[in-house]
């Protein structure tokens, strides 16, 4: 006789929603979490607000989802963004903003995670924290968990919801591709997603500088990767949304020494701005160049160009053709050159993971192992923000939680 009918490994967002639905099926379910609390990522998403999901159709989900979506359509399918947004009603009030992103009303990761435990109680879901499982075995189609301090514990069911690599302070080891491999699974290396972009230069002087309604790119090969949006400069990187989401689908590729390139009037064309320049060039004879630039571009990408003599200050009446064009040129795509991806701890989200071809995508059940699941981050799929990683984790937590086996 087995302690448990399903033991999760992990509990964060896909752990604590594959346990509910397990659970509410009538399952005996046990959730170890090495932390002390569960959902500790949660509780930083959305810098502490939690963006739960982006209220959108499977499509739109499936088409933000970097690597592996077609894996993704039985779970969104499942367990769609209404259907989050249902589950998690009961227990929280939640509002919609920019983007469809959507949050809980107060703006506190706490009642998503509050809603959640709600739930395991509700269903009789057994907890033990601070549980650091050390080894899982399998004899027989029973799986044997052996964890800290000699406690054994035994499942016909184990799901493994450990999370990737990035954000290590909130508890993700990679334990999750250390057991996978143990039963014979590829690993596709895990990666950095949605983080900063490192460059060559010394851009120390603009950092903290935000960017809106500018474009970024990216070419690799013939393949133009550009984004429209926010950005900001930290000092010694590229980040913000479009940076980030860029990060995200170059992550593959050398992309060392390539040139990423920031068009800041991208609404307008090079003859549409050459144009303006001419006209407001005549208006503003009487005036320095530097003084000019501050109304056109943010005042400490002025001081930058002219203190590493991109532009030389001048009257504008003296500015020919030539340094005309230049700065035009310069403002419509200024490039810098990528030293790397930041380190994947930094990353909101892991790259790589469990590879998906030897995982059922209509059950999330190894191919390898019976009885053995695989949901959320710890599987190689990874999508953009906007609330598309969380639903990943959800949707995959749910289709588990519903295939799972009873015996």
């Amino acid at each position: 006789m087995v302690d448990y009918d399903v033991i999760v490994i992990g509990g964060g967002a896909s752990g604590m929603m594959c346990a509910i639905q397990s659970a509410k099926r009538g399952l005996k379910v046990l959730i170890l979490e090495h932390n002390e609390k569960l959902g500790k990522k949660l509780y930083i998403t959305g810098k502490g607000r939690c963006n739960l999901t982006n209220d959108s159709s499977v499509e739109n989900h499936l088409n933000n989802i970097v690597t592996n979506n077609k894996f993704m359509y039985s779970a969104l399918n499942a367990f769609s963004a209404q259907d989050t947004i249902d589950f998690f009603s009961k227990y929280v009030k939640l509002k919609t903003e920019r983007g469809n992103r959507v949050f809980p009303f107060s703006d506190k990761s706490s009642d998503i995670i509050k809603a959640l435990t709600k739930y395991l109680d509700e269903f009789k879901v057994d907890v033990k924290l601070n549980s650091d499982v050390l080894d899982v075995s399998n004899n027989n189609g029973i799986f044997y968990i052996r964890c800290s301090n000699n406690i054994k514990y035994t499942t016909y069911n184990v799901v493994i919801a450990t999370g990737g690599v990035s954000y290590p302070g909130t508890g993700s080891t990679g334990f999750g591709y250390k057991i996978a491999k143990k039963f014979s699974h590829t690993v596709v290396e895990p990666k950095g997603a949605l983080v900063p972009i490192k460059v060559n230069e010394d851009i120390s002087s603009l950092n903290g500088l935000s960017l809106k309604n500018v474009r970024l790119s990216v070419k690799i090969e013939k393949t133009n990767f550009s984004e429209f949006g926010e950005m900001m400069f930290t000092y010694n990187s590229l980040t913000g949304p479009i940076a980030l989401t860029i990060s995200s689908k170059i992550n593959k590729f050398d992309i060392k020494n390539l040139p990423i390139s920031i068009d800041f009037k991208p609404a307008l064309s090079i003859e549409e701005l050459t144009n303006k320049f001419i006209r407001e060039f005549k208006e503003n004879a009487k005036r320095e160049l530097k003084t000019y630039l501050y109304s056109v571009l943010p005042r400490l990408f002025v001081e930058y160009l002219f203190d590493k003599n991109y532009v030389i200050n001048k009257k504008i009446s003296e500015i020919n053709r030539e340094e005309r064009t230049k700065l035009i040129n310069l403002i419509k795509k200024f490039d810098f050159s990528i030293k790397s991806l930041d380190n994947i701890e930094t990353g909101i989200i892991t790259s790589g993971g469990v590879d998906t071809r030897e995982i059922n995508s209509k059950t999330c059940e190894s191919k390898l192992v019976s009885g053995l699941y695989f949901v959320g981050e710890v599987l190689d799929v990874d999508a953009l923000t906007g609330g598309y990683n969380l639903q990943v984790a959800w949707s995959t937590g749910f289709l588990a939680g519903n295939s799972i086996k009873v015996r």
